[in-house]
């Protein structure tokens, strides 16, 4: 676990984006399991997180206008519960942080987990665009 006051400045950076923090096993599958669609981030306090995954959500989210019905984000290391959830219904993807993943109706559409991209040495703004093409499929 992460000294809150170290985490929150990067916990902020995906609420000011507009996404809602989870911190429980219930929010997090009430939010999966509803009608519609569902970003979630998995947050962390890795430099993959700092210069890939949070700037890349902030890019895809600013540059364009259609949004999931509910983005949510939890912090790997401090929302155990949260996140354990979160991991279990990404699956087959491996445990990892940074990761998101959208899903419609309860059904995953399309993940990005750290090993697939969102840590790789290219900018945000391929991941962002990465992020825009999952959405709009």
């Amino acid at each position: 676990m992460y000294p809150e006051d170290l985490i929150q400045p990067m916990r902020q950076e995906l609420i000011d984006a507009g996404l809602s923090e989870i911190r429980s096993s219930d929010e997090v599958k009430k939010n999966i399991e509803s009608e519609g669609t569902t970003f979630v981030v998995i947050n962390s306090v890795c430099g993959c997180a700092a210069a890939n995954a949070r700037p890349a959500v902030r890019l895809a989210l600013k540059g364009s206008e259609k949004h999931p019905d509910r983005m949510i984000t939890s912090f790997a290391g401090n929302d155990v519960e949260a996140v354990d959830k979160a991991r279990e219904m990404m699956a087959p993807f491996p445990p990892s942080s940074p990761s998101m993943a959208l899903f419609k109706d309860s059904i995953e559409c399309c993940a990005m987990d750290c090993w697939i991209g969102v840590s790789s040495s290219d900018n945000s703004w391929r991941h962002a665009d990465a992020l825009r093409n999952c959405a709009s499929s």
